[in-house]
């Protein structure tokens, strides 16, 4: 697939409207997975990162806070997927068809292990890219220079098991389809504070390094 082609792909993502959507709003979503694992959690994270970059950089994201299956055709209606939670992760052969075509056609994942979900994502993301590796994203990384700046990498938002935030990429023919935080626990901080009664400053520095994630998927061609 030429670039050309992918880049038009995606583009058609930011303006796919519906009944529900406001008119030329981008539209982001959290991912609904099988397997049990708790697919919904961090319920007001989506929204509360929505709300920062619209009012931070000036977007326009819809604001509803969307949900959509790994397998639907409305999958390709999102700029930007958001998938979460602390356990079991399982997808059908369809559901990562659907998933791999909506990556290559121009589409963005952010995984955010909520702990206890890593040994299954890896798993899974395996059935929709086989031949790829997740790789660690050097400190230098644009992904981490775009507004806000974040010289040591993610920054770790709740403390569990004492280890090193890391951010990990799938990265397909150039481009990166899918950026996986690790032990950070960033949806946490984009939560309403008085669900983790975090310091503002933890909460800000999540919401920053969210909006670098939503920049640097919208301009890394």
């Amino acid at each position: 697939m030429s670039k050309l082609f992918s880049l038009f792909l995606f583009l058609s993502l930011f303006f796919f409207q519906s009944s529900q959507a406001q008119e030329n709003s981008l539209r982001f979503a959290k991912l609904k997975y099988n397997g049990g694992g708790d697919w919904y959690a961090n319920k007001t994270a989506l929204p509360n990162l929505i709300e920062f970059c619209n009012k931070n950089l000036g977007m326009r994201v819809a604001e509803e806070d969307e949900v959509v299956e790994v397998g639907s055709p409305e999958l390709f209606a999102y700029a930007y997927i958001y998938m979460t939670g602390h356990g079991n992760v399982v997808f059908s052969d369809q559901e990562a068809e659907n998933l791999r075509k909506y990556l290559i056609a121009g589409g963005f994942l952010h995984i955010d292990d909520n702990y206890g979900m890593d040994k299954f994502v890896r798993l899974e993301i395996k059935k929709v890219f086989p031949e790829l590796e997740f790789v660690e994203l050097p400190f230098s990384h644009p992904i981490y220079q775009q507004k806000f700046k974040f010289a040591n990498g993610l920054p770790k938002i709740h403390e569990h098991e004492g280890k090193t935030p890391q951010g990990f990429a799938l990265i397909y023919e150039g481009r990166v389809v899918c950026f996986y935080s690790y032990e950070c626990d960033l949806g946490n901080g984009w939560e309403d504070q008085v669900i983790y009664n975090d310091p503002e400053e933890v909460r800000q520095k999540a919401l920053q390094m969210g909006a670098n994630i939503v920049t640097f998927a919208f301009t890394q061609f």
